[in-house]
């Protein structure tokens, strides 16, 4: 009698830790809406598609082939479209330098002559120089104007020091 009752209560604790451990059937239909439709895949590459790499960390010039800053910060909206770019300009080796938001389609790409891609904009190193400055905000995970930077990026520890680049590791 005691090795039946003992073989009943084994087995019923066996049955409980294994429907514990059963994973619940999710709502898939909740699922898939968070996930957005199945994913398509690509079986070639369009013809006018260039990657990102012609843009990030790359030289702009001006009209005339001046130098006038460097693409900091490409930025996208929540489709995925590139809808602006943050410039570097002025400064020296990144100090001092300011970061200023254009639009994407300010700034193309052209080849040089010897079919080296190239970035231009119809503007000059003093008219970005003079536009309004943005600073990363590292906690929102955002660019922020200047004037608002100041009293919401860093802790205070870096003595007033800009704040990092979302590169910066």
């Amino acid at each position: 009698m005691r090795r039946l009752a003992s073989t009943a209560i084994l087995l019923a604790l066996m049955t409980t830790v294994a429907s514990a451990q059963t994973a619940q059937p999710r709502d898939q239909s909740q699922t898939r809406e968070q996930a957005g439709p199945p994913a398509q895949i690509m079986t070639s590459i369009p013809s006018d598609a260039v990657t990102v790499t012609h843009w990030y960390k790359q030289n702009v010039y001006d009209p005339n082939d001046n130098k006038i800053g460097e693409i900091m910060d490409v930025l996208v909206d929540r489709s995925g479209k590139a809808t602006g770019l943050i410039v570097g300009v002025g400064g020296f080796l990144g100090a001092g330098e300011k970061d200023v938001a254009v639009p994407f389609d300010a700034v193309h790409t052209t080849k040089k002559g010897n079919n080296d891609w190239y970035l231009v904009m119809n503007s000059s190193k003093d008219a970005l120089k003079n536009a309004k400055g943005f600073k990363y905000d590292r906690n929102a995970m955002t660019w922020i104007p200047e004037d608002q930077a100041r009293s919401t990026t860093g802790s205070g520890t870096n003595n007033g020091a800009p704040a990092p680049r979302p590169n910066a590791r």
